[in-house]
């Protein structure tokens, strides 16, 4: 018979038995779950869109020179550096709002449109398009603060011009162009000046900001009328 064995610390234990089952054996740590590396990430990205969130409204509210990042981080809830850990300075922040907000809405633009479409309504889509993710958002303090701030930060407008206006013309123009050539255009006019189409939402946003609490806009209406003007009752310019 196996004689017991004192053990370090003077507690008796049995030889070991050559007939039991062989203990179990132990498992590595598992990595996590994916859920937990994706609430990682959809923390950051969280923490992102408030830091971009709180820019807009410093910048609208104070403009872009007055601006500060340590006050951009207070309003988003973050200290100072997390700003950084995103951004290099108050310029590349202010680039990414144009990124984010307006460059989506341009590729709405540059799509071709359905086959067979009519380009009055194609533009009558583009409108409320506008209306629904620009003017009826916080997006329209952001060109609003281009279009004020554009002619002492000739840089900001340069990056907005390239990366938002150049190819809303551009798309625009595509569109037109087609257009003008399926005989739905009298003349050229608006493929040479795209513009034309454009300026009823660009003075809208002029508009609400200096007088829509003396006389609100209805923009829809107001963009949609400017078509009856171009195409004329008949849907031809």
């Amino acid at each position: 018979m196996a004689k017991a064995k004192t053990d370090a610390v003077g507690r008796a234990s049995r030889a070991p038995d050559p007939h039991a089952p062989p203990p179990p054996r132990t498992t590595r740590a598992r990595p996590a779950p994916p859920q937990a590396k994706a609430s990682r990430a959809d923390k950051t990205a969280l923490r992102r869109d408030a830091i971009l969130a709180a820019a807009l409204e410093e910048f609208s509210a104070r403009g872009y020179a007055a601006a500060r990042l340590e006050d951009v981080a207070q309003r988003a809830g973050v200290g100072k550096g997390t700003i950084y850990l995103h951004f290099r300075d108050k310029e590349a922040l202010f680039q990414e709002l144009v990124t984010s907000l307006l460059v989506p809405f341009i590729a709405n633009i540059e799509k071709a449109p359905p086959v067979g479409l009519p380009i009055r309504l194609v533009l009558e889509r583009l409108i409320d398009l506008f209306v629904r993710e620009i003017y009826g958002t916080e997006r329209r303090k952001l060109l609003r603060l281009v279009m004020t701030e554009g002619p002492r930060f000739p840089q900001l407008a340069e990056f907005h011009y390239n990366h938002v206006v150049k190819r809303a013309l551009a798309g625009m123009r595509a569109l037109l162009d087609a257009a003008f050539r399926r005989g739905e255009l009298r003349n050229d006019a608006l493929v040479r000046f795209p513009q034309l189409v454009i300026a009823p939402g660009l003075m809208a946003v002029i508009w609400s900001g200096l007088f829509d609490r003396f006389a609100p806009l209805d923009v829809a209406a107001l963009m949609h009328a400017h078509l009856d003007l171009i195409f004329g009752a008949e849907g031809v310019s």
